[in-house]
């Protein structure tokens, strides 16, 4: 009995043991060059007695008055090279700063108001499955929607439309007021997401005639890339930075739901009502060395991984109509298999750039092991929380935070921004990456020098990563931002199921 008793104990000493056995290998191999260097550097210099070094001198002396010409040609060599260089890196990409948008109080919605309009058009059969889904999901009661006061929508596009104007202005206001110092005249770039809601003139044009930018401005409208769309719009404005100096980019992120909730009866379309809410952000990114100092995060890395050439992936989210005419967003049951794959592509291409050396190897020994040495290990999972310090999963629902934090092998910590924001503000699409950084802002995580991930997922099927490092200390204090008013409310325990009340 007592042996029982002392193996949890023994089984937690043996886990802390080699915990630090790990961190004792990891900054080993990270020290591993000046561990190296050091001892060469003080023996060479220990073998040199003072006349080798007088005699050094003298010969260095020497070449320097009798051979000038060759000294100076060497200098300027070595200077053009140096602006060669200078002038072919790529520039650095700042964000200044970012605002998500916050509806009001008036357009809360329940889960209990969710299942109640949408249950009225269905069968009792899929009413059971929408509640079922609601109390699962991982949502709170206090989301926004703006379509479900009139559900199904009468005028479903002015109601889009009223929504994009609402997200888009307010988004974009609130983050002008955050970054005052910045001419909307001096604003190059402007690329605007949102997949299924593309009115003529398009939502760039909307803001450009709204915000009266300049003539010459790059606008990109892009549409159908699902909830991983964001990541590709700071992809697409990092490429246009490399060419347009000294300018600043404008990316908004939103997703219009209003005319896309689907009034049918089958149950794979019936899930985007459950999930989807309201919301949008707006970013504000700089190739200006100037701006640097006051800007919150420097972009590190973007990475895209695209799937679509495989089939399954291709189909496992479309939007289709059903034999009754009814249009809507179909989920598949291969989506959870797929996102799995495309993220094991994304992060075998993105560990490289971004893990220390340590964990690299290790992949590798495996690696080597089960395919050249056809050994039976289990394939090693590289410790991302030594790449990382903050992770941004999109909120894509309850099930693709848990695999995620699984697969990772990531803590409850590291998971609580974006479990609070699938909470609080429910699926906002592709600004939903915005509001759980927002969420780690204010309770006051994001310290100078510390690495954010984000990740994303989308139609497609898309999986894409973006990677931010801080340049300051980011003081709640002085941030205005969704959660600030209530982040003392947080976190709060969220169960298996939550039930449903009126």
């Amino acid at each position: 009995m007592g042996e029982e008793k002392m193996a949890p104990e023994g089984k937690f000493r043996r886990s802390i043991r080699l915990k630090y056995v790990k961190l004792g290998y990891h900054y080993l191999i990270s020290n591993a060059m000046y561990l190296l260097t050091i001892p060469l550097l003080l023996a060479a210099a220990a073998k040199l007695s003072t006349t080798q070094v007088e005699a050094m001198q003298q010969l260095f002396s020497y070449h320097l008055r009798y051979n000038v010409l060759g000294v100076v040609a060497c200098t300027s060599l070595m200077a053009v090279l140096a602006t060669i260089y200078l002038m072919s890196r790529p520039r650095k990409v700042y964000l200044l700063d970012f605002a998500c948008y916050k509806p009001d109080a008036a357009l809360e919605c329940t889960r209990h108001t969710v299942a109640e309009k949408v249950s009225a058009i269905v069968s009792e059969d899929s009413a059971a499955f929408i509640r079922k889904v609601l109390e699962r999901s991982g949502l709170g009661d206090r989301t926004y929607a703006l379509g479900l006061k009139d559900f199904p929508p009468q005028r479903p596009f002015e109601c889009a439309m009223e929504e994009a104007e609402m997200v888009i202005f307010g988004a974009i206001d609130a983050l002008f007021a955050k970054t005052a110092a910045v001419n909307v005249r001096d604003i190059g770039i402007l690329v605007v997401n949102i997949s299924s809601f593309n009115p003529i003139p398009s939502l760039a044009s909307m803001i450009v005639n709204r915000y009266k930018l300049r003539g010459d401005v790059v606008s990109c409208n892009l549409g159908g890339m699902g909830c991983s769309a964001g990541l590709i719009s700071i992809d697409l404005a990092k490429r246009l930075l490399q060419v347009q100096p000294n300018t600043y980019a404008l990316v908004m992120s939103m997703e219009c739901n209003t005319h896309i909730y689907y009034a049918g009866k089958e149950r794979s379309k019936l899930l985007p009502n459950c999930l989807f809410r309201m919301g949008g952000a707006a970013v504000l990114l700089c190739n200006k060395p100037s701006d640097r100092r006051r800007s919150k995060y420097e972009l590190s890395h973007t990475l895209r991984t695209h799937k679509g050439a495989d089939d399954r992936a291709y189909k496992c989210v479309v939007q289709e109509e059903d034999p009754e005419g009814h249009l809507g967003i179909s989920l598949s049951r291969d989506l959870m298999a797929v996102a799995g794959e495309a993220l094991q592509t994304n992060i075998t291409t993105l560990g490289p750039l971004v893990l220390p050396m340590s964990e690299q190897l290790l992949f590798l020994a495996t690696l080597v092991a089960r395919k050249l040495l056809k050994m039976k290990v289990k394939p090693y999972v590289p410790d991302f929380k030594l790449a990382f310090e903050h992770f941004c999963i999109h909120t894509g629902g309850r099930g693709v935070l848990d695999e995620l934090e699984k697969n990772l092998n990531l803590t409850k910590w590291d998971m609580e921004p974006s479990r609070m924001t699938l909470y609080r503000f429910g699926n906002t699409s592709s600004s939903s990456l915005w509001y759980v950084l927002a969420y780690a802002e204010a309770k006051g995580r994001i310290k100078k020098g510390d690495r954010v991930w984000q990740i994303a997922f989308g139609s497609g099927f898309k999986c894409n990563s973006g990677v931010w490092r801080a340049l300051r200390t980011i003081d709640p204090a002085h941030e205005k931002n969704p959660w600030v008013d209530e982040i003392d409310e947080f976190p709060v325990h969220v169960p298996a199921t939550l039930p449903l009340r009126p």
